[in-house]
């Protein structure tokens, strides 16, 4: 028997990890590299905004929509219209058509003043409605010459608000500066939601590295929270806009779904959490095999006496 348990919680792949490929890449790519669905971003490809579309992808290449992101970054500011709330229902809409169990949705901006006022409430709200989770996600300040400015309101920190469902982006603690296992730790059950990722932080870039090429402690992180039997999804969401070629992406986005599953893993039952290489070793370790006596008679024949009893001279 192995020592190791992987928790059920589903490694998904993000729909953005793929620019500049469009979406139908994603669920190609998902589909040959073993992850276990696909988080779609919903963005200015009109194939992320059709439903259809996405149920016939889903099907054919048998990987589901476990997540819908929202349409709330800078450069989707248009997409489904101008309208926060209106976005958020039609997320909500797609999200029960394709069976996904998750909305992830930003903080609002600072300029959208009412939006913002009634964020928080409203997301209370249109919870009552449904049971796709909206898991707010974790935002960020940015420097703007010598002072700190923040974009997002009531708030980039979700451990300043009430928020039910919180998704952790770990680009995003790189940017803030932010402790990830600390907030990780607060957040307790109302962290749902993970975007596996990494960055280097100190400069105003969301870098979204493949995990273990930053500062984050993504391996300690996913060790933490297999740990404790972690039940929401586990999304990478990385920036492979560099590659040279579909190829190199595959390769980009199997390394980091190779680290994710190796470090989301629950140790034996010591209640400590083993290094990586420790769990390597745990996984390929076997018992030996306990030692036997055998006797050879005048006409050759060996006689298996069973095992050697420790105890015994």
């Amino acid at each position: 028997m192995s020592p190791i348990q992987v928790p059920d919680a589903p490694v998904v792949l993000s729909s953005a990890s793929v620019y500049p490929e469009k979406t139908p890449a994603a669920f190609e790519i998902a589909a040959k590299l073993g992850y276990d669905g696909v988080e779609v971003l919903v963005s200015s490809d009109p194939a992320s905004q059709d439903i259809d579309l996405l149920r016939r992808l889903s099907d054919y290449h048998q990987i589901p929509v476990t997540a819908v992101h929202s349409p709330c970054l800078v450069l989707t500011q248009r997409v489904w219209g101008r309208e926060p709330w209106g976005k958020l229902v039609r997320s909500k809409e797609m999200a029960e058509a394709l069976g996904a169990r998750t909305i992830v949705v930003h903080p609002a901006f600072r300029w959208q003043r009412e939006y913002a006022r009634e964020f928080e409430s409203g997301i209370a709200r249109m919870q009552d409605e449904t049971d796709v989770v909206f898991a707010v996600e974790n935002m960020y300040p940015v420097r703007v010459r010598d002072r700190e400015v923040v974009p997002y309101a009531p708030s980039w920190n979700p451990l300043d608000r009430d928020y039910p469902d919180v998704t952790l982006d770990l680009s995003h603690t790189a940017m803030s500066g932010s402790d990830a296992m600390e907030m990780a730790k607060q957040l307790g059950d109302r962290l749902s939601h993970v975007h596996v990722t990494d960055g280097l932080g100190g400069q105003n870039l969301d870098e979204h590295l493949i995990p273990g090429r930053g500062t984050q402690p993504v391996g300690e992180l996913l060790e933490y929270l297999a740990e404790g039997g972690f039940g929401g999804q586990l999304v990478l969401e990385v920036s492979t806009r560099k590659a040279a070629d579909r190829q190199a992406r595959m390769r980009e986005l199997a390394e980091a779904l190779a680290f994710t599953r190796l470090h989301f893993a629950q140790t034996s039952s010591t209640g400590r959490t083993h290094d990586r290489r420790e769990r390597i070793a745990l996984l390929r370790r076997r018992p030996p095999a306990p030692p036997r006596r055998f006797s050879v008679d005048g006409g050759g024949t060996v006689d298996d006496k069973g095992t050697v009893d420790p105890g015994g001279s």
